[in-house]
């Protein structure tokens, strides 16, 4: 690899938004705020809107947006037309 062209690689903290939890991992992307960790060290935290504790996909919480399918919507805008 070339030298001084790749960004730092180093431990960060990501907080999710909605439920607060907090994991160590490491990342390219920095922040300007920081936390002390379980370990006593301090580390950028980044705040993102939604991680896998938090997605619902991942907790069971999925919402029904359409109750009806699309092949039915479809199917009563247009109707059973042939060729």
């Amino acid at each position: 690899m070339k030298p001084n062209i790749h960004p730092e690689y180093g431990p960060v903290v990501f907080q999710d938004r909605s439920t607060g939890t907090r994991f160590l991992t490491r990342s390219t992307a920095t922040s300007e705020d920081t936390v002390t960790w379980e370990d006593g060290e301090t580390y950028p935290l980044i705040v993102v809107d939604i991680t896998a504790d938090s997605h619902p996909f991942w907790t069971g919480n999925q919402r029904v947006l359409d109750s009806e399918g699309r092949v039915e919507k479809f199917r009563r805008r247009y109707g059973n037309r042939t060729r």
